[in-house]
């Protein structure tokens, strides 16, 4: 068999995994029989001792299986049940477009069909009858050049002449408008088209243009939209809870340096805002650019960096994410079905509780504030008792070292002060979501754009993620809102202007 190093073709890979899995397979029940025949020689009982210990090889036999073939899901597997006829997919019928406008266009019959087929006779128009229908099309978007001819005034004296003023400039002499900039900014920032594509797409709409002038524009929108950007991150520390998280943001390597250097985007959120930093590491030291000085309490993982700047800063509480414990469950669930299906069953009322209740998020003034009592009623009365159930389940599972089990167990326990602060907070959701959903934003440009080309091209991704994102929550139309805030900073330098303020 050749060496598994160097393999690099998929299919062999996966015919050599087999292989291994098959021989593993057969060296765990001769490694059985010659355990038990030891036991029995020595007049001892190992078999649960050795079934323990066969089942934490197999788990990792499986989970090296899985990190190289597998997919990730949270999803849990459903029971079994029999077969059943699909039901016929009906749709949804026509959608509701009340924003677009309409447009009216009246159809004709030709003159030579205005004729009677059954008496010749000539037809007339019937008044105000009509067969409607719809349909929904596209105006194509258009590229122009305005021309602005500013006039020009003079005084007979000869001692004053004065030019009209001219529009706002994004740039000072620059060729492109404010509007084309935003265009350019929102097309890479919330739709994800890298300028390169953005480049190819105006050549076919006639505009001849490269990536670095597209590039110019939104570097220069981004310094006037700067200061709301910083506005934005004191906003949310207002909030008495907030979310936060992290992931990879790659920065590409240049002339000097080559390859792909791994940088984070680090993530401050709020039901209603978001604030995005991209950090060279993920360091509690780079945290602390995102939650230093925030005093309140922090929905967040179980991630170390959290842990050391929550020692660092007194007023700042971590509370910790019952989603992440559910995902640590689901990944020792199919090695310990029946441990971990007790846990589950848990786990899924804690949720089903918590959901019976309304969502003070989507609830304002004197709703918001009933909302929350009930809460804090239900989770005190009904929650703190399963999870103190689910507490003594978890002390119970010290069976098994350095299994996906155990790790599931240590990680609830260790996090176990965090996880219940929500018993005494109701403004405290169960889980970290709202970071997780906000942050899929730059998850989509990373993986279309792949990341950026400088430290420069990462302040411009955080600025315009942050406030367009922002814009998203707040139900704000994101193009309108980058109009009105550059404009505001344009004529002003330092203007502050955020969404829907």
């Amino acid at each position: 068999m050749a060496s598994i190093e160097h393999i690099s073709d998929l299919d062999t890979a996966k015919q050599v995994a087999l292989l291994l899995e098959k021989e593993n397979a057969r060296l765990h029940k001769r490694i059985a029989a010659l355990v038990r025949e030891l036991a029995k020689a020595k007049g001892q009982d190992g078999s649960r001792q050795l079934e323990l210990e066969l089942m934490r090889l197999q788990e990792q036999a499986v989970q090296f299986q899985n990190a190289l073939f597998g997919q990730s899901s949270e999803r849990r597997g459903s029971p079994k049940t029999e077969p059943t006829e699909p039901a016929p997919q009906r749709g949804h019928g026509p959608r509701k477009q009340p924003e677009l406008p309409c447009v009216e266009v009246e159809h004709e019959l030709d003159e030579a069909d205005q004729t009677c087929p059954e008496c010749g006779g000539q037809l007339g128009e019937w008044q105000d009858q009509y067969e409607e229908s719809e349909e929904v099309t596209v105006v194509e978007r258009r590229f122009v050049i305005t021309k602005h001819k500013r006039k020009k005034y003079r005084c007979r004296c000869g001692a004053c002449v004065l030019t009209a003023p001219g529009p706002l400039k994004l740039i000072e002499g620059g060729r492109y408008s404010i509007d084309f900039a935003i265009e350019v900014a929102v097309s890479k920032y919330l739709d994800h088209l890298p300028l390169e594509r953005q480049c190819r797409i105006m050549g076919r709409e006639g505009l001849v243009v490269d990536s670095q002038t597209l590039w110019d524009q939104i570097w220069a929108l981004s310094r006037h939209l700067e200061p709301s950007y910083l506005a934005l991150r004191e906003e949310l520390f207002a909030h008495d809870v907030v979310h936060a998280d992290e992931t990879p943001w790659p920065l590409l390597g240049s002339k000097k340096k080559k390859g792909t250097r791994k940088w984070y985007v680090w993530c401050l959120a709020a039901p209603d805002g978001v604030f995005y930093k991209v950090r060279p590491s993920r360091s509690a030291k780079a945290g602390a650019e995102v939650l230093g000085g925030f005093e309140g309490t922090a929905i967040v993982d179980g991630y170390s960096a959290y842990q050391t700047l929550a020692r660092a800063s007194p007023d700042l509480r971590l509370a910790y994410c019952w989603a992440h414990v559910r995902r640590k469950l689901i990944k020792a669930e199919q090695f310990y079905p029946e441990e971990v299906g007790e846990a589950m069953e848990l786990v899924g009322e804690i949720f089903d509780l918590d959901r019976s209740v309304p969502n003070p998020e989507d609830l304002e003034g004197e709703e918001r504030q009933e909302a929350l009592a009930l809460r804090a009623r239900v989770r005190d009365e009904q929650v703190r008792p399963v999870m103190e159930e689910l507490r003594q389940w978890a002390l119970r599972q010290r069976a098994l070292k350095k299994s996906s089990l155990r790790k599931a167990v240590e990680y609830m326990l260790g996090l176990w002060d965090g996880l219940v602060l929500c018993l005494d907070d109701p403004r405290i959701p169960l889980t970290n979501n709202l970071a997780e959903r906000v942050i899929r934003g730059p998850v989509l440009g990373r993986k279309n754009h792949y990341g950026s080309k400088s430290e420069r091209g990462t302040q411009v991704a955080a600025i315009f993620y942050s406030l367009l994102e922002t814009a998203k929550l707040r139900g704000v139309e994101p193009k309108a809102y980058l109009a009105e805030a550059a404009r505001a900073a344009i004529e002003e330098p330092g203007t502050v202007t955020l969404p829907g303020a």
